[in-house]
């Protein structure tokens, strides 16, 4: 039997193998499910922002009375809804919050039920360009129902 012997080629193909495999490990981003109306174009541009940014995005589509209950049994205030809902890693994200905050969120790990940006802010994520938005805040929402300013976004 001969001793294993390793080949110019096969310690090349072994190389670029484990330098490929971190790339796709982090291709592979946090998974997120979003449950929208099925006619909102603006909740599909924000999953398509997600998607660009490396996040497993899943789609559930959903409306009126039964997207409102979801929203309310998962933790959200009235006074916090948005138009989609969506759920990663445990915590709630409630309207067109940024992927900058949902990626904080997630490094920090706050004892939270999640982010929400209420409303329908121009140029939030999936609302308008960036460069002509208007002032917003992301709130972190607390599990007692209390919320605080989590990020701040000046107009453009």
């Amino acid at each position: 039997m001969k001793p294993f012997e390793l080949s110019r080629r096969a310690a090349l193909f072994g190389a670029c193998a484990a330098l490929a495999l971190p790339g796709i490990a982090r291709a592979a981003g946090p998974v997120i499910h979003v449950l929208k109306d099925p006619d909102c174009g603006c909740c599909g541009a924000w999953v398509a922002i997600l998607q660009q940014a490396g996040f497993d995005v899943t789609v559930e589509m959903s409306a009126g009375t039964a997207l409102m209950r979801y929203k309310q049994d998962s933790g959200i205030p009235e006074t916090m809804i948005s138009c989609h809902t969506a759920r990663v890693d445990g915590y709630m994200i409630e309207g067109h919050v940024p992927v900058a905050d949902i990626r904080r969120l997630l490094d920090e790990r706050p004892d939270a039920v999640g982010l929400a940006v209420p409303g329908m802010p121009y140029g939030s994520p999936g609302m308008g360009p960036e460069e002509e938005r208007d002032a917003y805040d992301v709130f972190l929402i607390r599990r007692d129902g209390t919320t605080e300013v989590f990020s701040h976004y000046d107009a453009a």
